[in-house]
């Protein structure tokens, strides 16, 4: 019964978020994801508790390291994305630089 409940959430969970996620208009959809991505640090700390427990389960350290690198490429692709949207709105130097000892 408890696995019935524990895939009721999670597909209640996943229609919800898609349902949330499409509704977002396109320029707030960069600003907010590189915002849940730095929430993507929680999910790294359980997986790193999970992959470390000895319970003599060899599949709870598999699924916890497999959570850990798939968390990670979330972070780090989270910065880059949100350091490319950045570099959007820096002012670009159009005009050409001097060169010194020329007049």
């Amino acid at each position: 019964m408890e696995l019935i409940l524990l895939f009721f959430i999670f597909t209640l969970a996943g229609f919800l978020g898609f349902e949330l996620i499409a509704k977002v208009p396109s320029q707030l959809h960069t600003p907010l994801m590189s915002g849940s991505n730095a929430i993507s640090g929680v999910t790294i700390v359980g997986a790193l508790i999970v992959a470390g427990a000895d319970d003599g389960s060899w599949v709870t350290t598999v699924l916890g390291t497999t959570a850990v690198t798939l968390a990670m490429i979330n972070v780090i692709g989270g910065y880059f994305v949100t350091d490319r949207m950045l570099g959007m709105f820096k002012k670009k130097d159009t005009a050409p630089a001097k060169k010194e000892g020329s007049s």
